[in-house]
Protein backbone atom coordinates (compact mmCIF):
# COMPACT_ATOMS: atom_id res chain seq x y z
CA UNK A 1 0.00 0.00 0.00
CA UNK A 2 1.40 3.78 -1.07
CA UNK A 3 0.38 6.54 0.75
CA UNK A 4 0.64 10.02 -0.94
CA UNK A 5 0.34 13.44 0.94
CA UNK A 6 1.03 16.60 -1.38
CA UNK A 7 1.53 19.61 0.67
CA UNK A 8 2.71 23.64 -0.90
CA UNK A 9 -0.89 24.67 -1.82
CA UNK A 10 -2.40 27.81 -1.05
CA UNK A 11 -2.98 31.59 -2.43
CA UNK A 12 -1.18 33.26 -4.58
CA UNK A 13 -1.77 36.34 -7.38
CA UNK A 14 -1.68 35.79 -11.09
CA UNK A 15 1.99 35.72 -11.83
CA UNK A 16 3.50 34.30 -8.83
CA UNK A 17 5.06 31.16 -7.91
CA UNK A 18 3.98 27.55 -5.78
CA UNK A 19 5.88 24.48 -5.48
CA UNK A 20 3.49 21.80 -4.98
CA UNK A 21 5.35 18.49 -3.01
CA UNK A 22 4.05 14.75 -3.09
CA UNK A 23 5.51 12.35 0.06
CA UNK A 24 5.04 8.44 -0.46
CA UNK A 25 5.28 6.71 1.97
CA UNK A 26 6.07 3.44 0.07
CA UNK A 27 9.25 1.74 -0.12
CA UNK A 28 8.37 1.04 -4.23
CA UNK A 29 8.10 4.92 -5.01
CA UNK A 30 10.98 4.95 -7.21
CA UNK A 31 9.30 1.81 -9.34
CA UNK A 32 6.09 3.88 -10.13
CA UNK A 33 5.34 6.35 -12.60
CA UNK A 34 3.72 9.28 -10.99
CA UNK A 35 1.38 12.25 -11.93
CA UNK A 36 -0.44 15.10 -10.79
CA UNK A 37 -3.90 15.81 -11.54
CA UNK A 38 -6.33 19.07 -10.49
CA UNK A 39 -9.69 19.38 -10.79
CA UNK A 40 -11.09 23.17 -11.06
CA UNK A 41 -14.31 23.95 -9.41
CA UNK A 42 -17.12 22.20 -10.90
CA UNK A 43 -15.13 19.92 -13.61
CA UNK A 44 -13.63 17.26 -14.18
CA UNK A 45 -10.33 16.22 -12.90
CA UNK A 46 -7.35 16.48 -15.79
CA UNK A 47 -3.71 15.36 -16.36
CA UNK A 48 -1.64 18.37 -15.75
CA UNK A 49 2.09 16.30 -15.74
CA UNK A 50 3.57 13.19 -15.46
CA UNK A 51 7.41 11.33 -15.07
CA UNK A 52 8.90 8.33 -15.33
CA UNK A 53 10.19 6.02 -12.52
CA UNK A 54 13.64 7.79 -13.05
CA UNK A 55 12.45 10.97 -13.60
CA UNK A 56 14.03 10.69 -17.68
CA UNK A 57 10.68 10.90 -19.29
CA UNK A 58 7.89 14.11 -18.69
CA UNK A 59 5.00 14.78 -19.75
CA UNK A 60 2.35 18.05 -19.33
CA UNK A 61 -0.77 19.66 -20.64
CA UNK A 62 -0.87 21.77 -23.07
CA UNK A 63 -2.24 24.68 -20.55
CA UNK A 64 1.07 24.47 -18.58
CA UNK A 65 3.80 23.53 -20.61
CA UNK A 66 6.69 26.00 -20.66
CA UNK A 67 5.06 27.15 -16.91
CA UNK A 68 4.88 24.16 -14.92
CA UNK A 69 7.75 21.54 -13.71
CA UNK A 70 7.72 18.19 -11.98
CA UNK A 71 10.30 16.95 -11.00
CA UNK A 72 11.05 13.82 -8.59
CA UNK A 73 13.34 12.97 -5.67
CA UNK A 74 13.49 8.82 -5.71
CA UNK A 75 16.11 8.87 -2.34
CA UNK A 76 13.28 11.80 -0.92
CA UNK A 77 10.04 9.21 -1.81
CA UNK A 78 8.32 12.72 -2.99
CA UNK A 79 7.90 14.27 -6.22
CA UNK A 80 7.54 18.06 -7.00
CA UNK A 81 5.15 20.27 -9.25
CA UNK A 82 6.84 23.85 -9.74
CA UNK A 83 4.47 25.66 -10.90
CA UNK A 84 5.41 29.60 -12.18
CA UNK A 85 3.23 32.28 -14.34
CA UNK A 86 0.51 31.14 -12.57
CA UNK A 87 -3.40 31.95 -13.99
CA UNK A 88 -6.74 32.53 -12.81
CA UNK A 89 -7.41 29.33 -14.50
CA UNK A 90 -5.02 27.50 -12.33
CA UNK A 91 -7.13 27.50 -10.01
CA UNK A 92 -7.94 24.10 -8.57
CA UNK A 93 -7.76 21.09 -6.35
CA UNK A 94 -4.30 19.66 -7.34
CA UNK A 95 -3.71 15.98 -6.52
CA UNK A 96 -0.43 13.47 -6.90
CA UNK A 97 -0.80 10.25 -7.96
CA UNK A 98 1.16 6.88 -8.45
CA UNK A 99 0.86 4.43 -11.55
CA UNK A 100 1.97 0.68 -10.25
CA UNK A 101 1.67 -0.98 -13.66
CA UNK A 102 3.86 1.39 -15.61
CA UNK A 103 7.17 2.56 -14.58
CA UNK A 104 8.66 4.19 -17.85
CA UNK A 105 6.05 5.80 -19.46
CA UNK A 106 3.63 8.32 -18.20
CA UNK A 107 -0.25 7.86 -17.97
CA UNK A 108 -2.93 10.55 -19.34
CA UNK A 109 -6.18 9.13 -17.84
CA UNK A 110 -6.57 9.17 -14.29
CA UNK A 111 -8.00 5.43 -14.67
CA UNK A 112 -4.65 4.46 -14.74
CA UNK A 113 -3.22 5.07 -11.60
CA UNK A 114 -3.75 3.33 -8.44
CA UNK A 115 -2.82 5.62 -5.46
CA UNK A 116 -3.84 8.87 -4.97
CA UNK A 117 -3.29 11.96 -2.44
CA UNK A 118 -5.87 13.99 -0.82
CA UNK A 119 -5.59 16.85 -2.47
CA UNK A 120 -4.20 20.36 -2.01
CA UNK A 121 -6.04 23.35 -3.06
CA UNK A 122 -4.48 26.03 -4.95
CA UNK A 123 -6.11 29.11 -5.42
CA UNK A 124 -4.95 32.13 -8.15
CA UNK A 125 -6.46 35.35 -7.90
CA UNK A 126 -6.52 37.80 -10.28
Amino acid sequence: QVQLAESGGGLVQAGGSLKLSCASSGRTFSSYAMGWFRQPPGKEREFVAGVTWSGGGKDYADSVKGRFTISRDNAKNTVYLQMNSLKPEDTAVYYCAADRVRSTVVAGTSGDYDYWGQGTQVTVSS
